[in-house]
């Protein structure tokens, strides 16, 4: 099945799409939620297995003020000389930079398996017209870039405008066409956890091939709940329509212990089905020299 795209819907159609969906939630019964799941299952993850699994989620990411091309070069060189060093534990699913280096990513970079992906649309406020937001998407894929990660608009969001937050989501994977969209809800943002269900349904039914936390811009980012109200509404989606859509927690995974918490979320809401680096992705870079100590058992700062 192909998404549905809401920009050709009424806002009576909307609702009835979100209808279909348990969009009132508790937040207090979800922080307990979370914290039994993660009490009773985190520790059987907490294996080298799993952490090379990680490893090989993670999306490298360098998006500073201070970027150049000479430092996004060396950051890619880094992945490259990993393959060498390291050939047993695989590698990073994604490099992550801003658009005007996705042609230095797509000339430095040597291994094929890794995708490039660029924030794009006016990151990381998503506070523009559209038409600069669709240039800016098409100017990067045209330099490179594999896969794009977008904001929603989140003011638009909140203040119930949900056609146009479809419209443009709808939009932008038009220009991403088999090229793979995830949209960023900006949990923090939207404080409660009805907000990032009902946002989360929003995003996938406009065309979205990932949902993200956060851009780690803004604090809260990821947190363990809203990871959780994500998963299960990517879950009920999956359910209802039979599209699998992929889960990127994004900002404030400081350490192992982190990632092993999202994992056990996604493996406990979502199942072995999403225990992939095609399904799951980490937003992170200071993780991944984390996950290399624990793996190797020596502290190791590679990247």
């Amino acid at each position: 099945m192909s998404p549905i795209k809401l920009k050709i819907m009424t806002d009576n159609k909307i609702q009835q799409a979100f209808a279909k969906y348990n969009l009132e939630l508790d937040d207090e019964q979800v922080k307990r939620e979370v914290a039994t799941l993660i009490a009773n299952h985190r520790e059987e993850n907490n294996t080298i297995a799993v952490k090379k699994f990680l490893l090989n989620s993670v999306e490298l990411t360098t998006l500073k003020t201070d970027d150049s091309e000479d430092s996004v070069m060396r950051f890619v060189e880094k992945v490259n000389k990993f393959d060498d060093v390291y050939p047993e534990l695989g590698h990073v699913a994604t490099v992550c930079v801003y658009p005007c280096f996705a042609s230095i990513c797509h000339d430095t970079l040597e291994n094929e398996e890794v995708e490039i992906a660029c924030v794009s649309a006016c990151f990381p406020s998503s506070q523009s017209f559209i038409e600069v937001k669709i240039a800016e998407t098409a100017l990067a894929l045209k330099d490179g870039a594999t896969e794009i990660d977008i904001v929603q608009s989140v003011g638009k969001f909140l203040a119930g405008d949900y056609e146009t937050v479809a419209d443009e989501i709808s939009e932008l994977k038009e220009v991403c066409g088999d090229r793979k969209l995830k949209v960023i809800l900006e949990t923090g943002c939207l404080k409660t956890a009805s907000n990032i269900k009902k946002a989360s349904i929003l995003a996938m039914y406009a065309g979205a091939d990932y949902i993200k936390t956060s851009t780690g811009k803004l604090e809260p980012a990821a947190t363990p709940e809203a990871a959780y109200v994500m998963c299960q509404a990517i879950k009920e989606y999956y359910e209802e329509t039979g599209i699998q859509i992929g889960f990127k927690p994004a900002g404030g995974m400081q350490t192992v212990e982190d990632a092993l918490t999202y994992y056990t979320i996604v493996k406990e809401v979502l199942g072995e089905q999403w225990l992939n680096n095609t399904m799951l992705r980490l937003g992170t870079s200071s993780l991944a020299n984390k996950l290399l100590s624990d793996i190797q058992g020596e502290t190791i700062q590679f990247f």
